[in-house]
């Protein structure tokens, strides 16, 4: 199986599966000398984690972090930078009647069909565990951001039909942690909480939408034609599991808009370029602007539903697949540290790549 790396200038490389001893992952082109902070190392990791409501997959995982290499006396060496996640919780006598059975809209089938052989305990490399080997490069990457004035920040924006009428400029953000599904207008957070309690007493999923701000990015991160700045975000995102769709800016809404109404138009503040309106969602030719950078990912229902499903085994006989295990019945709390990760390690690569385009 190839292809298990991002980035060019700062590149990751996850390995492991959802049962086996654990996960993680290299990072290659890490500057030297940053002054790593693992309590906020730690905290990303915390956020992504199992078990931490009744809204969440009940599996316990502490996703205690190990730093193998890349550091020294606190501060990188600009070596490979090694994060391991130990699986202390594995369970994958679970997943023992499913190994000559495919569960409808995973991956169990095409991984059979490709490689000839799959990981049928918790899908192996194609679980959702995997991201939190994600989520501990995004911190350091988010680290390195810091350091530059660049922020990211996400929050869940819709489950269901139920979603944030406001715009994010009209949220206050840092209220996204005070409630269990990560919404930063309480009110809405109600409805979506008590939402999901009634599909997860159902036993049954549900999906919705992430929105992420990145503020403080400068000019010119991103590069014209195939690496276009949207166009990797989009590809970031969607390399998550469960996501379906993905839109920056005016996204799908633009297409009741004329040119007239849709176009950025530029002005001078204190002998700075901005823009009035930004339905570029901060990206134009495929390269920054200095505007905000907003986008929203859309996730599907977690495909393990605690109901009997009809499917088929690898011979193509008939068969009930049961519902067991322990799974979200709603991705969308746990995906907002995610999405910010991937958020962090596109323009972190970008910005890295930036410093070696000018002397």
């Amino acid at each position: 199986m190839s292809n298990n790396s991002y980035g060019k200038a700062f590149t990751i490389s996850t390995f492991g599966e959802s049962h086996g001893p654990g996960i993680g992952v290299v990072i290659d082109g890490c500057p030297s000398g940053l002054e790593l902070d693992m309590d906020k190392i730690r905290l990303e990791m915390q956020r992504r984690k199992p078990g931490q409501s009744r809204l969440t997959t009940q599996r316990k995982e502490e996703d205690e972090i190990q730093i193998l290499s890349g550091v020294f006396e606190g501060r990188t060496t600009g070596t490979p930078l090694c994060i391991f996640i130990p699986n202390e919780n594995q369970k994958p006598k679970d997943y023992a009647h499913l190994e000559q059975t495919f569960r409808p809209s995973h991956a169990d089938f095409t991984y059979q069909t490709k490689y000839g052989i799959r990981d049928f305990r918790g899908g192996g490399r194609s679980s959702a565990r995997e991201t939190a080997a994600r989520v501990a490069a995004g911190a350091v990457a988010k680290q390195i951001l810091e350091t530059a004035g660049i922020k990211i920040l996400a929050y869940v924006q819709q489950v269901g039909f139920i979603q944030v009428e406001k715009s994010y400029q009209e949220l206050n953000l840092e209220l996204t942690e005070s409630n269990d599904v990560r919404c930063p207008d309480p009110e809405t957070a109600l409805q979506m909480e008590a939402l999901i309690d009634t599909v997860r007493k159902e036993k049954d999923t549900i999906g919705g939408l992430v929105r992420c701000i990145c503020t403080g990015v400068p000019v010119g991160l991103g590069e014209p034609v195939f690496d276009k700045l949207h166009a990797e975000l989009g590809k970031a995102m969607l390399s998550i599991n469960a996501v379906k769709g993905f839109q920056i800016g005016s996204g799908f809404s633009s297409l009741g808009m004329r040119g007239s109404e849709h176009n950025d138009e530029f002005y001078s503040e204190n002998g700075q370029i901005r823009t009035r309106t930004n339905h570029s969602g901060g990206v134009q030719g495929g390269i920054s602007n200095g505007e905000d950078i907003y986008f929203d990912v859309a996730f599907k229902p977690v495909a393990t539903i605690m109901q009997d499903q009809n499917s088929v085994d690898a011979d193509g006989n008939p068969v009930i697949v049961e519902g067991k295990g322990r799974h979200d019945p709603c991705v969308l709390p746990r995906a907002v540290p995610i999405v910010e990760a991937m958020a962090a390690l596109v323009l972190v690569d970008f910005w890295l790549r930036n410093r070696m385009t000018k002397l």
